[in-house]
């Protein structure tokens, strides 16, 4: 039997197929917490409803936003008329993205921050660590969902392709948080980032997770100006990396235009790093993604 809703044309087989992709999507979401509980070595249950550890439910929280942004790439570059198909790249596309979410949250560990122990922290309730990890977590699935939309096919050069998008995340997030640690030791008598972070510093984080979306964002109009070619590895890296530096710079200093437009007369250093102003260091973030939204939508 076949109907037709908002012009598509729907069979029975379809709707199968689409309640499949529903409940393929539950697994991979719950395959992605008891990975998430790997990692802690913690009961998630005992830490989200015995302990009420919040800043273990914002980091579980972005981990499955994050593969949420996986699948939802995975099901629109595909054919809705071939849902076998989009099944199996769902399910395909959900375990790599759970694995690079996986190895991005260890190399966020090993060289982003890697003056502190991220796991212990969160498991200590520390909720600015908390937030600091999940904007990472959502960058790099943003930048994964750009990755998957730019690639094209379904076979080895597009999975080589997601690892260079990958790699070129994780570049760029690690150079944006050491120039924002030089310019927090700058104005703050060389004290170190990581470790007001570690004190519990919510301003410093929020502020510091606006960038890290910001830069995903920026890396993701950077794609609107390359054209995929599937056996250019190195090309594709160097144009990659090369791009997502100059719109990352670029959504840097529109960010610190719009601070000092719609933030006149207020200071940021002392209002965010000294006072510890969340609503302060809320703005600044919202500016640096919606510059990033706006310098995207641009090059579209």
């Amino acid at each position: 039997m076949d109907f037709t809703l908002l012009g598509q044309q729907f069979s029975l087989q379809s709707g199968l197929y689409l309640g499949l992709d529903i409940m393929l999507g539950f697994f991979l979401l719950a395959l992605m917490r008891w990975v998430y509980s790997l990692w802690t070595s913690e009961d998630s249950t005992d830490q989200l409803a015995g302990k009420d550890n919040f800043a273990f439910g914002i980091s579980v929280a972005a981990s499955l936003l994050s593969l949420s942004i996986v699948l939802w790439s995975a099901a629109e570059r595909s054919s809705s008329e071939d849902y076998l198909h989009q099944t199996i790249q769902m399910l395909v596309w959900g375990i790599v993205g759970i694995m690079l979410i996986k190895v991005g949250r260890f190399a966020h560990d090993r060289f982003v921050l890697d003056r502190l122990d991220k796991r212990k922290e969160i498991l200590n309730r520390n909720i600015s660590i908390a937030l600091v990890d999940a904007a990472s977590s959502i960058a790099t699935a943003v930048i994964i969902r750009s990755v998957l939309l730019w690639s094209e096919g379904f076979d080895v050069q597009s999975g080589i392709a997601l690892c260079t998008g990958f790699l070129v995340a994780q570049t760029v997030m690690l150079v944006t948080t050491r120039l924002m640690e030089r310019r927090f030791a700058a104005d703050n008598q060389d004290d170190s980032m990581q470790d007001v972070l570690v004190r519990g510093q919510v301003a410093l984080a929020i502020q510091h997770g606006g960038t890290l979306l910001g830069t995903a964002f920026a890396v993701t109009g950077a794609s609107q100006l390359l054209t995929y070619h599937p056996t250019a590895y190195v090309s594709n890296l160097l144009s990659w990396l090369f791009l997502a530096m100059v719109f990352t710079l670029l959504v840097v200093v529109m960010a610190w235009a719009a601070k000092k437009l719609i933030l006149r007369g207020i200071d940021l250093v002392r209002e965010v790093d000294q006072q510890h102003n969340v609503g302060v260091a809320s703005i600044e973030m919202a500016l640096t993604i919606g510059m990033a939204l706006l310098l995207t939508g641009l090059v579209l």
